[in-house]
C-alpha cells in the first residue's frame, strides 16, 4: 500500500502568541509598475494558437520555432488540467523557456522532461512549473517569495504576474548567473527588472520583505520550514515539495487567521492526489 505523507486536506488550528501578530504588518505597497502588469497580461490572445504567435512575433525578437513550441506544451498542460488558470497560460506563453537552458538544450526546452543545469540543479517540468504556479492563486496586487532560482525561468513566470518577485539561491556562482541573465534579457523584457534576487540559505525566507501573500520553493525538504511559514502572510499560499529524497508530496499549504480565538489554521492539500513529485535537495549552508 502507497504510503501517503499527509492527509490529502489537512487543518490544524493553534494558538498564536501576540508576538507574531508583530510580524504580519501589511505587506508592501503595490509598485508602480502593478497596473501596467494587469493589462499587458490582458493583452496576450489565448483564442488560437496563430493569433498568438503573429501577436508575439510582432512585439518582441521571439521566433516561430519556439512560440509554436511553447503554445503546444502549454497548451497540452491545458488539457491535461495542469494549468486552468488563463492569466498563468499567458505568463507562461510570455516567458522564454529556451532562454534559461543550457545552450545544449535550448531545441528541447518544451519537451516534457525536466533539464539538467550546472551545480546538480534543473529546470522544473514544464508541467510542474505550470501546475504549481497554478496553484499560488497570484495576482498584480501580490508579493511571492521563490525559494531556489536556479536558471530563473520560474521568476521569469512569476514577473508576468506580478512585479513583486523576489527570489533567493544558494549556490553563489549560480546566483551570480542568473542575476546577470536577468540583467541581460531585461533590455528586451523589462519585467524582469522587477526581480529581487539575493544569495542566502532560502530556510530563513527574506524577512526584510516579509510577509510575503505568496511563497513558491522548487527545492525537495522533509518538512516545512517553520521561518517561511512565520513570514507568510495570512490568507497567503505556499506551494512546497515536502518529503523524503526518494519521492515527495506536492503541497499546497494556506494559512488563515481567526483573529477572536487568536488561532492560526494551516491547511494542507496534496495537489498530484496521492502521486509524487521529483526535486533536488533542498540546500542549506550548514549542510
Amino acid at each position: 500500500m502507497r504510503c501517503i505523507l499527509f492527509l490529502l486536506v489537512a487543518i490544524i488550528p493553534f494558538f498564536v502568541p501576540d508576538s507574531l501578530f508583530a510580524l504580519q504588518k501589511p505587506s508592501p505597497s503595490p509598485a508602480a509598475g502593478t497596473l501596467d502588469i494587469a493589462q499587458r497580461i490582458k493583452e496576450v490572445p489565448i483564442d488560437d494558437r496563430e493569433s498568438f504567435i503573429k501577436w508575439r512575433m510582432a512585439h518582441s525578437k521571439e521566433t516561430r520555432s519556439f512560440l509554436e513550441k511553447r503554445w503546444d506544451r502549454f497548451d497540452s498542460a491545458r488539457l491535461w488540467k495542469d494549468l486552468t488558470r488563463p492569466d498563468v497560460f499567458k505568463a507562461l506563453l510570455l516567458a522564454p523557456r529556451e532562454n534559461f537552458c543550457n545552450p545544449e538544450d535550448r531545441e528541447r526546452a518544451y519537451n516534457y522532461t525536466v533539464l539538467s543545469l550546472r551545480y546538480g540543479v534543473t529546470i522544473s517540468h514544464p508541467h510542474i512549473v505550470a501546475k504549481m504556479t497554478n496553484a499560488l492563486d497570484l495576482s498584480p496586487d501580490k508579493n511571492v517569495l521563490e525559494i531556489g532560482t536556479g536558471s530563473g525561468y520560474q521568476a521569469a513566470v512569476l514577473a508576468e504576474l506580478t512585479d513583486r518577485v523576489y527570489t533567493i539561491e544558494i549556490i553563489e556562482p549560480l546566483a551570480g548567473e542568473t542575476d546577470r541573465l536577468f540583467t541581460k534579457l531585461s533590455a528586451d523584457y523589462p519585467e524582469y527588472k522587477n526581480i529581487k534576487r539575493k544569495n542566502a540559505d532560502g530556510y530563513f525566507g527574506w524577512e526584510e520583505y516579509a510577509p510575503f501573500d505568496r511563497i513558491i520553493v522548487t527545492c525537495a525538504i522533509d518538512h516545512i520550514p517553520p521561518p517561511l511559514l512565520s513570514q507568510l502572510a495570512f490568507n497567503g499560499i505556499m506551494v512546497i515539495p515536502v518529503g523524503p529524497p526518494t519521492g515527495q508530496t506536492l503541497l499546497k499549504v494556506t494559512k488563515t487567521l481567526n483573529p477572536e480565538s487568536k488561532k492560526i489554521e494551516i491547511k494542507r492539500e496534496d495537489l498530484y492526489k496521492g502521486g509524487k513529485v521529483l526535486f533536488v535537495p533542498f540546500t542549506r549552508e550548514d549542510a
